[in-house]
Protein backbone atom coordinates (compact mmCIF):
# COMPACT_ATOMS: atom_id res chain seq x y z
CA UNK A 1 0.00 0.00 0.00
CA UNK A 2 1.68 3.42 -1.35
CA UNK A 3 -1.31 6.03 -0.74
CA UNK A 4 -4.69 5.92 0.95
CA UNK A 5 -7.26 8.08 1.65
CA UNK A 6 -7.17 11.50 4.36
CA UNK A 7 -9.57 14.06 4.97
CA UNK A 8 -7.07 17.02 5.62
CA UNK A 9 -7.79 20.20 7.13
CA UNK A 10 -5.79 23.07 5.65
CA UNK A 11 -4.89 26.53 6.60
CA UNK A 12 -4.20 28.73 3.97
CA UNK A 13 -4.92 32.63 3.33
CA UNK A 14 -7.32 33.67 6.42
CA UNK A 15 -9.25 30.46 4.89
CA UNK A 16 -9.99 27.28 6.98
CA UNK A 17 -11.05 24.12 4.86
CA UNK A 18 -10.68 20.24 4.42
CA UNK A 19 -10.60 18.16 1.41
CA UNK A 20 -9.91 14.26 0.67
CA UNK A 21 -6.26 14.00 -0.66
CA UNK A 22 -3.86 11.16 -0.66
CA UNK A 23 -1.33 10.48 2.22
CA UNK A 24 1.15 7.79 3.11
CA UNK A 25 2.01 5.56 5.98
CA UNK A 26 4.93 7.70 6.48
CA UNK A 27 3.22 11.01 6.75
CA UNK A 28 1.16 9.72 10.23
CA UNK A 29 2.68 11.24 13.56
CA UNK A 30 4.24 9.07 15.93
CA UNK A 31 2.70 6.53 18.07
CA UNK A 32 2.69 2.68 19.17
CA UNK A 33 -0.29 1.48 17.46
CA UNK A 34 -1.54 1.39 13.93
CA UNK A 35 -4.65 0.44 13.00
CA UNK A 36 -7.06 0.17 9.77
CA UNK A 37 -10.23 2.28 10.36
CA UNK A 38 -13.60 1.28 10.07
CA UNK A 39 -15.16 4.01 10.80
CA UNK A 40 -15.39 7.92 12.56
CA UNK A 41 -18.00 9.62 13.65
CA UNK A 42 -18.69 14.11 13.21
CA UNK A 43 -19.23 16.24 16.40
CA UNK A 44 -19.74 19.20 16.56
CA UNK A 45 -15.90 20.10 17.44
CA UNK A 46 -15.04 18.21 14.34
CA UNK A 47 -17.36 21.43 12.25
CA UNK A 48 -16.22 23.68 14.66
CA UNK A 49 -12.46 22.66 13.41
CA UNK A 50 -12.66 21.48 9.45
CA UNK A 51 -14.65 24.58 9.11
CA UNK A 52 -12.43 27.62 11.28
CA UNK A 53 -15.56 28.64 12.83
CA UNK A 54 -13.50 27.39 16.55
CA UNK A 55 -10.06 27.74 16.76
CA UNK A 56 -9.55 23.84 17.74
CA UNK A 57 -6.47 22.54 15.68
CA UNK A 58 -3.15 23.52 16.97
CA UNK A 59 -1.55 22.62 13.92
CA UNK A 60 -1.50 22.66 10.18
CA UNK A 61 -2.50 20.64 7.86
CA UNK A 62 -4.34 18.27 9.77
CA UNK A 63 -6.54 15.06 9.06
CA UNK A 64 -10.00 16.04 11.29
CA UNK A 65 -11.99 13.57 13.35
CA UNK A 66 -11.85 13.32 17.22
CA UNK A 67 -13.39 9.62 16.81
CA UNK A 68 -12.00 6.34 15.23
CA UNK A 69 -12.77 2.69 15.29
CA UNK A 70 -11.02 0.16 13.37
CA UNK A 71 -8.84 -2.74 13.64
CA UNK A 72 -4.76 -2.96 15.11
CA UNK A 73 -2.44 -3.82 11.90
CA UNK A 74 0.48 -3.03 14.33
CA UNK A 75 1.48 -2.45 17.82
CA UNK A 76 4.79 -1.87 19.39
CA UNK A 77 2.41 -2.09 22.74
CA UNK A 78 2.29 -5.76 24.48
CA UNK A 79 -1.37 -4.69 25.19
CA UNK A 80 -2.58 -4.67 21.80
CA UNK A 81 -1.92 -7.23 18.65
CA UNK A 82 -2.77 -6.84 15.18
CA UNK A 83 -6.44 -7.95 14.68
CA UNK A 84 -7.56 -6.23 17.66
CA UNK A 85 -10.88 -4.15 17.53
CA UNK A 86 -9.84 -0.75 19.11
CA UNK A 87 -11.68 2.76 19.74
CA UNK A 88 -9.85 6.13 20.05
CA UNK A 89 -11.53 8.89 20.59
CA UNK A 90 -10.84 12.48 22.50
CA UNK A 91 -7.11 13.67 23.65
CA UNK A 92 -5.38 15.52 20.87
CA UNK A 93 -7.55 13.05 18.18
CA UNK A 94 -8.19 15.64 15.15
CA UNK A 95 -6.53 18.85 17.19
CA UNK A 96 -2.88 18.48 17.32
CA UNK A 97 -2.64 14.81 15.78
CA UNK A 98 -3.66 13.24 12.78
CA UNK A 99 -7.39 12.44 13.79
CA UNK A 100 -10.21 9.26 12.39
CA UNK A 101 -10.97 10.76 9.16
CA UNK A 102 -8.47 8.51 7.43
CA UNK A 103 -7.94 5.13 6.70
CA UNK A 104 -4.65 4.70 8.57
CA UNK A 105 -4.62 6.28 12.20
CA UNK A 106 -1.53 5.75 13.92
CA UNK A 107 -1.94 6.74 18.41
CA UNK A 108 0.13 6.59 21.26
CA UNK A 109 -1.07 3.24 22.72
CA UNK A 110 -2.29 5.11 25.97
CA UNK A 111 -5.31 6.64 23.97
CA UNK A 112 -6.52 3.28 23.06
CA UNK A 113 -9.70 1.55 24.22
CA UNK A 114 -10.49 -2.14 23.31
CA UNK A 115 -14.03 -2.54 21.65
CA UNK A 116 -16.12 -3.78 24.37
CA UNK A 117 -18.00 -7.02 24.06
CA UNK A 118 -21.18 -6.19 23.00
CA UNK A 119 -20.42 -3.47 20.50
CA UNK A 120 -19.39 -3.43 16.64
CA UNK A 121 -17.00 -1.10 15.41
CA UNK A 122 -20.56 0.82 13.65
CA UNK A 123 -22.21 1.12 17.29
CA UNK A 124 -18.79 2.07 18.57
CA UNK A 125 -18.56 5.43 16.22
CA UNK A 126 -22.42 5.70 16.49
CA UNK A 127 -21.45 6.14 19.85
CA UNK A 128 -18.37 8.05 19.78
CA UNK A 129 -17.23 11.01 21.86
CA UNK A 130 -20.59 12.15 22.08
CA UNK A 131 -22.16 8.41 23.12
CA UNK A 132 -19.10 8.51 25.56
CA UNK A 133 -20.04 12.15 26.92
CA UNK A 134 -23.25 11.23 27.40
CA UNK A 135 -22.69 8.13 29.53
CA UNK A 136 -20.11 9.78 31.47
CA UNK A 137 -22.18 12.68 32.60
CA UNK A 138 -24.94 9.54 33.06
CA UNK A 139 -22.06 8.35 35.40
CA UNK A 140 -21.05 11.35 37.25
CA UNK A 141 -24.60 12.28 38.17
CA UNK A 142 -25.19 8.45 39.45
CA UNK A 143 -22.00 9.36 41.52
CA UNK A 144 -24.16 12.14 43.03
CA UNK A 145 -27.28 10.03 44.27
CA UNK A 146 -29.17 10.49 40.36
CA UNK A 147 -32.24 7.97 40.87
CA UNK A 148 -35.38 7.36 38.56
CA UNK A 149 -37.69 7.75 41.67
CA UNK A 150 -36.28 11.33 42.39
CA UNK A 151 -38.10 13.17 39.80
CA UNK A 152 -37.99 14.07 35.94
CA UNK A 153 -34.77 14.58 34.06
CA UNK A 154 -34.68 17.51 31.67
CA UNK A 155 -32.55 17.08 28.23
CA UNK A 156 -32.14 20.66 26.31
CA UNK A 157 -30.28 21.06 23.22
CA UNK A 158 -32.23 17.69 22.69
CA UNK A 159 -32.02 16.90 18.92
CA UNK A 160 -27.92 17.25 19.39
CA UNK A 161 -25.62 14.01 19.23
CA UNK A 162 -25.26 14.64 22.91
CA UNK A 163 -28.73 14.75 23.96
CA UNK A 164 -30.63 12.07 21.76
CA UNK A 165 -28.37 9.38 23.41
CA UNK A 166 -28.89 10.69 26.67
CA UNK A 167 -32.40 10.73 26.53
CA UNK A 168 -31.79 7.20 24.91
CA UNK A 169 -29.69 5.85 27.78
CA UNK A 170 -31.87 7.45 30.62
CA UNK A 171 -34.99 6.15 29.21
CA UNK A 172 -33.69 2.82 28.95
CA UNK A 173 -32.74 3.28 32.82
CA UNK A 174 -36.24 4.19 33.92
CA UNK A 175 -36.26 7.78 34.19
CA UNK A 176 -38.77 9.55 32.99
CA UNK A 177 -37.23 12.41 30.44
CA UNK A 178 -38.04 15.81 29.31
CA UNK A 179 -36.51 17.20 25.76
CA UNK A 180 -36.35 20.71 25.19
CA UNK A 181 -35.81 21.57 21.56
CA UNK A 182 -36.00 24.77 19.13
CA UNK A 183 -36.90 21.81 16.56
CA UNK A 184 -40.82 22.20 16.36
CA UNK A 185 -40.84 19.29 13.53
CA UNK A 186 -38.33 16.78 16.09
CA UNK A 187 -41.34 16.07 18.35
CA UNK A 188 -42.13 13.21 17.15
CA UNK A 189 -38.42 11.95 16.53
CA UNK A 190 -37.54 12.49 20.38
CA UNK A 191 -40.53 10.60 21.92
CA UNK A 192 -39.79 7.48 19.63
CA UNK A 193 -35.99 7.59 21.29
CA UNK A 194 -37.49 7.60 25.06
CA UNK A 195 -38.31 11.34 25.82
CA UNK A 196 -41.80 10.91 27.96
CA UNK A 197 -42.41 15.03 27.27
CA UNK A 198 -41.35 17.29 24.72
CA UNK A 199 -41.48 21.00 25.20
CA UNK A 200 -40.49 23.57 22.87
CA UNK A 201 -37.89 25.94 23.47
CA UNK A 202 -39.86 28.76 21.99
CA UNK A 203 -42.84 28.22 24.60
CA UNK A 204 -40.83 28.09 27.67
CA UNK A 205 -41.34 31.12 30.43
CA UNK A 206 -37.42 31.32 31.96
CA UNK A 207 -38.54 33.98 33.97
CA UNK A 208 -36.23 36.47 36.02
CA UNK A 209 -35.92 35.94 39.49
CA UNK A 210 -33.48 34.00 41.48
CA UNK A 211 -35.28 30.47 41.87
CA UNK A 212 -38.12 29.78 39.81
CA UNK A 213 -40.63 26.67 40.35
CA UNK A 214 -38.93 23.92 41.51
CA UNK A 215 -39.42 21.20 38.56
CA UNK A 216 -36.44 18.90 37.74
CA UNK A 217 -34.41 16.62 39.69
CA UNK A 218 -31.44 16.42 37.23
CA UNK A 219 -30.63 17.76 33.86
CA UNK A 220 -28.13 17.53 31.09
CA UNK A 221 -27.15 20.51 29.22
CA UNK A 222 -25.28 20.94 26.03
CA UNK A 223 -26.30 24.84 25.43
CA UNK A 224 -25.27 26.59 28.15
CA UNK A 225 -26.20 30.54 28.48
CA UNK A 226 -29.24 31.55 29.33
CA UNK A 227 -30.75 28.05 28.89
CA UNK A 228 -28.45 26.65 31.60
CA UNK A 229 -29.22 29.89 34.24
CA UNK A 230 -32.70 28.72 33.79
CA UNK A 231 -31.72 25.19 34.76
CA UNK A 232 -30.17 26.64 37.37
CA UNK A 233 -32.97 28.67 38.89
CA UNK A 234 -35.91 25.63 38.20
CA UNK A 235 -33.91 22.19 39.56
CA UNK A 236 -35.54 20.68 42.64
CA UNK A 237 -34.05 20.73 46.32
CA UNK A 238 -30.70 18.68 45.80
CA UNK A 239 -31.29 18.78 41.84
CA UNK A 240 -27.98 17.68 39.52
CA UNK A 241 -26.88 19.69 36.45
CA UNK A 242 -24.46 18.08 34.11
CA UNK A 243 -22.84 20.71 31.83
CA UNK A 244 -20.97 19.80 28.58
CA UNK A 245 -22.17 22.09 26.03
CA UNK A 246 -21.91 25.49 24.65
CA UNK A 247 -23.82 25.60 21.56
CA UNK A 248 -26.01 28.37 22.94
CA UNK A 249 -22.66 30.33 24.83
CA UNK A 250 -20.18 30.16 27.05
CA UNK A 251 -20.97 32.65 29.67
CA UNK A 252 -23.37 31.94 32.69
CA UNK A 253 -25.54 34.24 34.38
CA UNK A 254 -26.87 33.03 37.75
CA UNK A 255 -26.71 34.00 41.30
CA UNK A 256 -25.82 31.64 44.26
CA UNK A 257 -29.24 30.78 45.94
CA UNK A 258 -29.81 27.74 44.18
CA UNK A 259 -26.48 26.36 45.29
CA UNK A 260 -27.02 27.64 48.88
CA UNK A 261 -31.18 27.17 48.98
CA UNK A 262 -31.43 24.71 47.29
CA UNK A 263 -28.50 21.91 47.43
CA UNK A 264 -28.06 22.47 43.47
CA UNK A 265 -25.10 20.76 42.24
CA UNK A 266 -23.55 21.95 38.93
CA UNK A 267 -21.36 19.06 37.21
CA UNK A 268 -18.55 19.78 34.48
CA UNK A 269 -17.87 16.98 32.07
CA UNK A 270 -14.78 16.48 30.49
CA UNK A 271 -14.47 13.79 27.88
CA UNK A 272 -11.39 14.82 26.38
CA UNK A 273 -8.84 13.60 29.20
CA UNK A 274 -10.77 10.97 31.47
CA UNK A 275 -8.11 8.72 32.83
CA UNK A 276 -8.16 5.32 31.26
CA UNK A 277 -9.70 3.61 33.92
CA UNK A 278 -12.70 5.86 33.89
CA UNK A 279 -12.88 6.00 30.37
CA UNK A 280 -12.98 2.01 29.85
CA UNK A 281 -14.94 1.72 32.94
CA UNK A 282 -18.04 4.04 30.94
CA UNK A 283 -17.10 2.36 27.57
CA UNK A 284 -18.16 -1.02 29.32
CA UNK A 285 -21.04 0.28 30.21
CA UNK A 286 -21.64 1.65 26.86
CA UNK A 287 -21.87 -1.81 25.29
CA UNK A 288 -24.03 -2.97 28.46
CA UNK A 289 -26.86 -0.97 30.72
CA UNK A 290 -25.88 2.19 28.76
CA UNK A 291 -26.19 0.83 25.39
CA UNK A 292 -28.73 2.92 23.16
CA UNK A 293 -31.56 1.09 22.01
CA UNK A 294 -32.47 2.79 19.20
CA UNK A 295 -29.08 3.77 17.92
CA UNK A 296 -30.49 2.90 13.93
CA UNK A 297 -32.61 5.89 14.81
CA UNK A 298 -30.47 8.18 15.48
CA UNK A 299 -27.10 7.31 13.75
CA UNK A 300 -26.84 7.80 10.06
CA UNK A 301 -24.39 7.00 7.29
CA UNK A 302 -22.11 9.13 5.55
CA UNK A 303 -18.47 9.45 3.73
CA UNK A 304 -15.34 11.47 3.63
CA UNK A 305 -16.51 12.92 0.82
CA UNK A 306 -19.94 13.89 2.38
CA UNK A 307 -18.09 16.08 5.20
CA UNK A 308 -17.52 19.19 3.96
CA UNK A 309 -21.53 19.61 3.36
CA UNK A 310 -22.34 18.10 6.67
CA UNK A 311 -20.14 20.89 8.56
CA UNK A 312 -22.01 23.14 7.33
CA UNK A 313 -25.11 21.87 7.86
CA UNK A 314 -24.39 21.16 11.08
CA UNK A 315 -23.54 24.56 12.21
CA UNK A 316 -26.51 25.64 10.72
CA UNK A 317 -28.15 23.83 13.07
CA UNK A 318 -29.52 21.88 10.65
CA UNK A 319 -29.17 18.12 12.00
CA UNK A 320 -30.29 15.78 14.49
CA UNK A 321 -28.73 12.52 16.11
CA UNK A 322 -25.40 11.15 14.54
CA UNK A 323 -23.01 11.08 11.91
CA UNK A 324 -21.20 7.76 11.54
CA UNK A 325 -18.35 7.55 8.99
CA UNK A 326 -18.08 5.36 7.33
CA UNK A 327 -13.98 4.83 6.15
CA UNK A 328 -13.60 1.58 4.43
Amino acid sequence: MDKFKAFRIFSEGDKTAGRVVDVTLDELPAGEVLFRAAYSSVNYKDALAATGAGKIIRKFPLTGGIDAAGTVVSSGDSRFKPGDEVICTSYDMGVAHDGGYAQYCRVPANWVVPLPKGLTLFEAMGLGTAGYTAGLAICLLEQNDMKPASGKVLVNGATGGVATLAIDMLSGLGYQVTAVTGKDGAHEFLGKIGAAEVLSRQAIAMGTRPLEKALWAAAFDSVGGEQLAWLTRTMQPGGLIASFGNAGGIELKTTVLPFILRGVRLIGVDSGFTPMPSRRRVWDRLARDLKPRHLSDIASTITLDDLPGYFEKMLKGGIRGRAVVKIR
